[in-house]
C-alpha cells in the first residue's frame, strides 16, 4: 500500500512509514526512560528489588522512603520496558538475575545506570550544541554537567575492572615488565578507575594518571585514597600533548583518543615518552572501517554520544581534528602512524571495545 504525495515526489510506502513511526515511539520511550533509570538508581529502587523482591509498590516505597504513587508509576514504566519483572497474580515486582546484573550489580561489566546517567547529563548541553552546529565552535569536556564525569566513571569503570588485565596481557611483553617494575602513564584518566586498577595489579610499577580536567583529577586522588593506593600513584593535570615524564613502558588511553583535538600531535608526544620497547594501548569504541557497517544499535549509540560530547570536545581544542568515536581501525592506524609509530595491531576486542597496541 502507498500513500499519495505532492506531484513529483516519491510515494510513501505505508509499511516503511509505520516501521519508522514505531521506531520513533520506541526512542521516545527510551528518552524518557533514561531519566527514570537514573532516579531508580539514585533512590535505591533497583537495589531494594534485588535485595528483597518480589515487592508491591507500597513495600518498595516504604523501604526506600519514597512516595507510593510515584513508585507505582515508575515500576509500571520499568516493567513495560522489560527492566523490571511484574507478577500480576500478586501485583508485585521483582528483578530477574539478568535484570539485577545489569541494573543493581555495580561491579558488573554491563552495569547500565552509569551509562544512563552519562547520556541524560550529556544531553543538557543541547542549547550550546545547537548553537555550535551553526558556528562550528567546539564544546570542551569540562563544560559538561558534573554528572557526565560521574556517569562515565560508573559506566566504564566496571568493564575496565573486568577486562583491563586481559588487555594488558595481550600486549607484547608488557605484563612481565610491569610485574617486574615498570612505568605507566594513563592519559585521559578521568576519575582514575583504570589508573587505580593498574596500581593495584602492578605494585612494583610506578603509575601516573593524567587529565586536563582539574576537577576530575581531584576526584581521582580521593578515589586513590579510598582504595588505599594513594602512596603508589600520582595524578597530574596536563593535556595529552604536554604531559610530563619519559621512559614509560606503557601509556594507556581509554575511550579518549578520538576526543583529542590534535591526535597526530598526541601520538607524536606519546612516541617521545615511551621506551623503545614500550607500548601504547589505545582502547576505542568498537567500530568497523566503513560507515555502512556501523549503522547498528551500538553504532547509533556511539555516533550519538560522539555528536554530543566527543566531536565537540575535539573541535574545542587546537587543530580540531574531530576524529569521532566511530573512526575504526584503519583510520586510527593512519593517525597513529602519522604520529611516528611503525607498528600497530588489534590486540584484543569485546563487543563494544577495540584494543590497539602501538609500538615505536
Amino acid at each position: 500500500m502507498t500513500t499519495e504525495t505532492r506531484a513529483g515526489e516519491d510515494p510513501i510506502n505505508e509499511e516503511k512509514l509505520n516501521e519508522l513511526v514505531e521506531s520513533s515511539l520506541i526512542d521516545l520511550g527510551a528518552t524518557v526512560h533514561a531519566a527514570l533509570e537514573v532516579i531508580g538508581d539514585e533512590l535505591g529502587l533497583y537495589a531494594v528489588l534485588d535485595d528483597d523482591g518480589p515487592l508491591t509498590s507500597a513495600e518498595v516505597a516504604e523501604k526506600t522512603d519514597t512516595t507510593e504513587r510515584y513508585v507505582r508509576e515508575w515500576l509500571r514504566s520499568q516493567a513495560a520496558g522489560g527492566y523490571v519483572t511484574y507478577v500480576p497474580e500478586t501485583d508485585r515486582y521483582d528483578l530477574s538475575p539478568e535484570q539485577a546484573y545489569v541494573l543493581a550489580n555495580k561491579e558488573s561489566p554491563v552495569f547500565m545506570p552509569g551509562a544512563f546517567q552519562l547520556v541524560a547529563s550529556a544531553a543538557k548541553i543541547e542549547p550550546e550544541l545547537r548553537e555550535a552546529f551553526r558556528t562550528g565552535e567546539g564544546i570542551g569536556w569540562h563544560e559538561h554537567d558534573e554528572d557526565v564525569f560521574h556517569g562515565t566513571e560508573r559506566f566504564f569503570g566496571p568493564s575496565y575492572g573486568a577486562f583491563l588485565l586481559d588487555w594488558i596481557a595481550a600486549l607484547d611483553g608488557i605484563d612481565a615488565k610491569l610485574k617486574a617494575g615498570g612505568r605507566i602513564a594513563d592519559v585521559g584518566c578521568g576519575h582514575g578507575a583504570p589508573t587505580i586498577r593498574m596500581t593495584e595489579a602492578y605494585p612494583n610499577s610506578t603509575v601516573v594518571g593524567i587529565d586536563y580536567h582539574e576537577a576530575s583529577i581531584a576526584v581521582a586522588r580521593k578515589r586513590a585514597e579510598t582504595a588505599g593506593v594513594a602512596d603508589r600513584v600520582d595524578f597530574e593535570v596536563a593535556t595529552a600533548r604536554e604531559y610530563s615524564g619519559t621512559d614509560y613502558d606503557l601509556v594507556t588511553m581509554f575511550n579518549c583518543f578520538h576526543d583529542m583535538g590534535d591526535p597526530v600531535g598526541v601520538a607524536a608526544h606519546v612516541r617521545e615518552t615511551l621506551t623503545n620497547d614500550g607500548a601504547w594501548m589505545i582502547v576505542e569504541p568498537y567500530a568497523e572501517n566503513r560507515v555502512e557497517d556501523n549503522l547498528t544499535p551500538f553504532g547509533r549509540l556511539a555516533y550519538s554520544i560522539s555528536t554530543l560530547a566527543c566531536t565537540p570536545n575535539s573541535l574545542s581544542q587546537d587543530v580540531g581534528y574531530g576524529l569521532g568515536a566511530q573512526a575504526g581501525e584503519e583510520r586510527t592506524r593512519e593517525v597513529v602512524a602519522e604520529g611516528g609509530f611503525t607498528r600497530f595491531r588489534r590486540a584484543a576486542e569485546t563487543p563494544t571495545s577495540l584494543v590497539f597496541e602501538a609500538k615505536p
